[in-house]
């Protein structure tokens, strides 16, 4: 295996588990609750860097400084939530993954001789949002308990005749332990794909020297797909299709091209 593409899988192998977390601050001017024009931009900045689809939860807590008396503090840092709320929903932000919206009220300070008290001050009149996602799909070399939709499962060690979709006796190992994996993770749901290389590009697929078809490809990934059933794995959970020559890994050697992956289309039941 080319040392470049071993990093590779092991690098997407071991990084980015189920979630990531993004967090922004709006601070405000003492006794309000309107968001001001240069926040409101940096409200609008922050929510260009959120793929709006892969939100799982938004949490927002408000709060105010060390003045005033607690029952109005807490009213106003709640205003200031729910402003922030409104302003999220107006740039895309489904309504319905919010999970927290609440006011925390005063900030006391920890020493009341602090130095640049008004600069404290003012940093303690704020919201804070805490977006949880998704995290993007990445391509991985075995399949896990935390995929999103979209993951890729580069399925190593699952090796064909060449020009045909005849299996070999390590392959088969290769699916036992693959058919172990998906009963444990009974809640994913994929669609197996074939690829091969090495065919002619006014081809974009190669031929069956057992069938005579040009759909070797098809045949891969349907050879893997009636494994995994004879073995048990649930027809719904699957599908399968064939992508020729159509989507070669970058960096990789003709024969790693020669492969069958699943995509993650489902992550629960």
């Amino acid at each position: 295996m080319p040392k470049l593409f071993l990093i590779l899988l092991f690098i997407l192998g071991f990084t980015g588990y189920g979630q990531t977390e993004l967090t922004h601050s709006v601070y405000f001017d003492l006794d309000k609750s309107e968001i001001k024009p240069d926040e409101m931009e940096n409200i609008i900045e922050f929510t260009k860097k959120i793929d709006t689809l892969r939100i799982t939860s938004v949490n927002i807590l408000g709060y105010c400084d060390d003045r005033g008396k607690d029952g109005y503090n807490y009213l106003l840092s709640e205003n200031r939530a729910n402003r922030i709320k409104d302003a999220l929903i107006d740039h895309g932000v489904n309504r319905k993954i919010f999970v927290t919206i609440e006011g925390k009220g005063r900030i006391l300070l920890e020493n009341e001789d602090v130095k640049n008290l008004e600069e404290v001050r003012s940093k303690n009149r704020r919201v804070d949002v805490a977006v949880k996602m998704h995290r993007k799909p990445q391509l991985f070399n075995w399949v896990r308990a935390d995929h999103v939709v979209n993951d890729r499962v580069y399925l190593l060690n699952i090796y064909f005749e060449r020009g045909s979709d005849i299996l070999d006796d390590k392959s088969i190992t290769e699916l036992d332990k693959l058919v172990a994996d998906l009963n444990k993770y009974s809640y994913l749901h994929f669609e197996i794909h074939g690829h091969v290389c090495c065919t002619p590009l006014s081809f974009k697929d190669a031929v069956n020297r057992y069938t005579k078809k040009r759909q070797l490809s098809i045949d891969r990934a349907k050879k893997v797909h009636d494994y995994l059933l004879k073995k048990g794995i649930k027809q719904e959970r699957m599908t399968f299709k064939g992508f020729g020559n159509t989507r070669p890994l970058e960096g990789a050697k003709d024969n790693f091209n020669r492969r069958v992956e699943l995509l993650i289309t489902k992550t629960e039941e």
